[in-house]
């Protein structure tokens, strides 16, 4: 979520709704004014509540910057305390406007609570949140959706970390749905619940629809589905291509590493890079453990395991 580029769209779009209708080149002109500077525009409850959340947000990534220097202990105790902080300062952003979902999500997401406790808080929200419909067309291209959507692809990977998978495909294909081009992500949840469903079919589909645009969960999605299916030559070449064509695949899935809650939705990261790899497996975890031959089924695999060695040697990463 970029808060403040929602917060620019949402300034200028009132400021226009107050002085206009403005010809496109003056709301050109008028959104430069308020890119400058957004605090200047902010004359409402509603914008000042994302104002806060973008502030909130700013202060809690500035925070991650420097966990690589803290032992286990000290890390965990500077994660509880910016997690928080966070939340605080969302719930400070509600208490001005109890409408601003964005705080309210991202107030849940990080109490860091376990799936179905969150699940719970989600769908709550959820209803609150029901008295706006969702615009036809691309939902998305409504800057005041965004929140409705964002929320309903978090309730997505909640029901996938807690195993409702055919919830996770209903809830994730209605994100689609509703935004086609899925700036939301909601095609990496699907993939993964299609893969722990063995619905090989809506796999398919769902690489259909975005033109075969494969990406790190789309890869692991491919090789949890065809192990499940006992098809073991096809899970085989499967696993090749995840390992070839997704940067430290092999790595992330043989080591995987501590991910920080998505706060409200995934961070941005290159198509098969390493980060991105980490974040699939991180979301593929549940499937994973309740998949228990897959991951000694790859370990035996000599190929994978020397990429990955050779991933850790030239990173400098443990192995």
């Amino acid at each position: 979520m970029n808060a403040w580029d929602e917060l620019v769209e949402r300034c200028a779009m009132r400021r226009n709704e107050k002085i206009g209708p403005l010809s496109a080149d003056a709301y050109r002109e008028l959104l430069i004014a308020v890119r400058a500077d957004p605090r200047a525009f902010v004359d409402d409850p509603a914008e000042q509540a994302l104002l806060e959340v973008a502030r909130a947000l700013d202060a809690y990534r500035a925070s991650l910057r420097d966990d690589d220097l803290l032992d286990d202990d000290a890390y965990q105790r500077e994660r509880g305390k910016r997690l928080a902080a966070l939340a605080a300062s969302c719930a400070q952003a509600a208490s001005i406007d109890g409408g601003c979902l964005d705080a309210r999500l991202i107030e849940a997401l990080a109490l860091d609570l376990d799936p179905d406790p969150l699940l719970e808080r989600l769908l709550d929200l959820e209803r609150e949140a029901a008295d706006r419909e969702l615009p036809t067309g691309d939902a998305w291209a409504d800057v005041l959706s965004r929140p409705r959507l964002r929320l309903r692809a978090a309730i997505a990977r909640a029901c996938l970390d807690g195993a409702h998978a055919r919830m996770a495909r209903a809830c994730a294909g209605s994100v689609i749905d509703a935004a086609p081009n899925d700036e939301p992500g909601a095609r990496h949840t699907l993939a993964l619940a299609c893969a722990r469903l063995e619905d090989e079919a809506g796999l398919n589909e769902l690489d259909a629809r975005f033109s075969h645009r494969e990406d790190a969960w789309s890869h692991l999605a491919r090789v949890i589905l065809l192990f499940k299916l006992d098809r073991m030559n096809a899970a085989r070449r499967a696993l090749r291509g995840y390992d070839e064509l997704c940067e430290g695949g092999a790595y992330a899935l043989l080591r995987p590493t501590l991910v920080e809650p998505y706060l409200p939705d995934r961070p941005d990261a290159p198509v098969r890079s390493f980060d991105e790899c980490t974040f699939a497996v991180r979301e593929a975890e549940p499937i994973i453990a309740d998949t228990p031959d897959l991951i000694p089924w790859c370990q035996d695999q000599e190929w994978l395991v020397a990429s990955a060695a050779r991933f850790a040697q030239g990173r400098g990463l443990d192995w």
